[in-house]
């Protein structure tokens, strides 16, 4: 067994900008950091939003993503660790797999990749033959989902090179806030304005509580907007439409610390086509939110309907509307998954018990096979 604090690993990511995968990388280097460790980072990219609270972290990183070829991108990475080869080359994003997987077996390193989201949006986005390579290639991946597990398996993934890392957040940094009694209720959702979010839903959703219900509601959407397709004006037109600008709904642009936001929200909603492990949810749980959410993905492996929140079908606007007037017309329901929804995140989900699931990703033997077992424990090669 090798200690984290001996350990030689370096990650390869595709992107440092704001969002769940490079959150999670962050924790996991902050991890090897307090352990003791020095891991490096290379990435495709650079002088995005994670890369100065990385390098505050001690971590060195480099850009190996100038070239746009693939074939000298892959030269590059080789070049950059030859002299001192990791014993753990580790990928952050399912398309970097594969340049870890080749450089991984020419350094003779331990090559490690990642399955995120719910699996078919990863394969399907890296285009047919990439998708196959990036699924097939790595001789360990690391999933953060059940769901994205199971989709692996089914396209011939042994069992034995899945290992279920879950997403993690920092139960110090997110904690409830003062509980206020306020006249109207504030619902939050927290997402990039991109169509896989469906963000129509929570506008139209939010409509019904107001004009159909009739309950005193209001929303806040907290995310950037896609440079390729902003949806903003497309959203706030559906929300004038509805009467629910300007009093009733804001858009808030991206935040680098959405801790004040969920202080001023009673529940969180994600109305998502597809999902791997939200880690909005997480960080909205930890923060002792309850969640009305569509049941995509792996949401359901960190949300218990009717005990942590409400799940719906992501096409039943119907659903979605009923199960927000529920939580909003009961407080003391909210009140009472909220506390669930922390203790939850707490005992399976904290930033602390990172290190533990990290060891067992390091030390696994790769080459053992086990049966696998219906839920995966966490932290765990199935």
């Amino acid at each position: 067994m090798r200690n984290l604090s001996n350990l030689n690993v370096c990650f390869l990511a595709g992107t440092l900008a704001q969002g769940g995968a490079e959150r999670q990388l962050f924790y996991i280097l902050q991890a090897l950091c307090r352990a003791g460790g020095t891991p490096r980072l290379l990435s495709l990219s650079r002088g995005e939003f994670w890369e100065e609270s990385i390098k505050g972290l001690g971590v060195s990183i480099t850009c190996v993503g100038d070239q746009g070829a693939r074939l000298k991108r892959l030269v590059r990475i080789v070049k950059e660790l030859w002299r001192d080869p990791p014993d753990v080359l580790q990928s952050q994003h399912f398309y970097t797999n594969a340049y870890v997987s080749v450089a991984a077996r020419l350094l003779r390193s331990r090559g490690i990749g990642a399955l995120r989201s719910n699996g078919e949006y990863d394969v399907s986005d890296s285009g047919r033959l990439g998708g196959w390579l990036n699924l097939h290639l790595p001789r360990t991946i690391a999933v953060n989902s059940q769901n994205a597990i199971r989709y692996a398996m089914a396209r011939g993934v042994a069992a034995s090179r899945l290992f279920f890392l879950p997403n993690v957040v920092d139960t110090e940094w997110f904690q409830p806030a003062n509980s206020v009694q306020e006249e109207s209720v504030t619902l939050v959702a927290v997402g990039r304005l991109v169509r896989e979010k469906r963000l129509d839903r929570f506008v139209s959703a939010l409509g019904r509580l107001r004009n159909d219900f009739h309950l005193n509601v209001r929303g806040l959407i907290v995310g950037p907007g896609s440079p390729a397709h902003d949806l903003r004006p497309e959203l706030e037109n559906q929300a004038r439409n509805l009467r629910l600008l300007p009093n009733s709904l804001q858009f808030l642009g991206g935040i680098s610390d959405v801790r004040s936001i969920y202080a001023q929200a009673a529940i969180c909603v994600l109305t998502s086509e597809w999902e791997g492990t939200p880690n909005v949810l997480l960080e909205a749980m930890a923060c002792g939110l309850p969640v009305v959410a569509t049941k995509v993905g792996g949401v359901s492996e960190i949300v218990e309907h009717q005990r942590t929140g409400l799940l719906v079908d992501p096409d039943n606007l119907d659903g979605l509307a009923t199960a927000l007037a529920e939580l909003v017309r009961n407080r003391e329901l909210r009140i009472e998954m909220g506390r669930r929804a922390r203790t939850f995140v707490e005992e399976r989900h904290s930033v602390q018990r990172l290190p533990t699931y990290l060891d067992r990703l390091y030390n696994v033997d790769a080459s053992a096979t086990r049966q696998a077992p219906a839920p995966v424990p966490q932290g765990s090669l199935i």
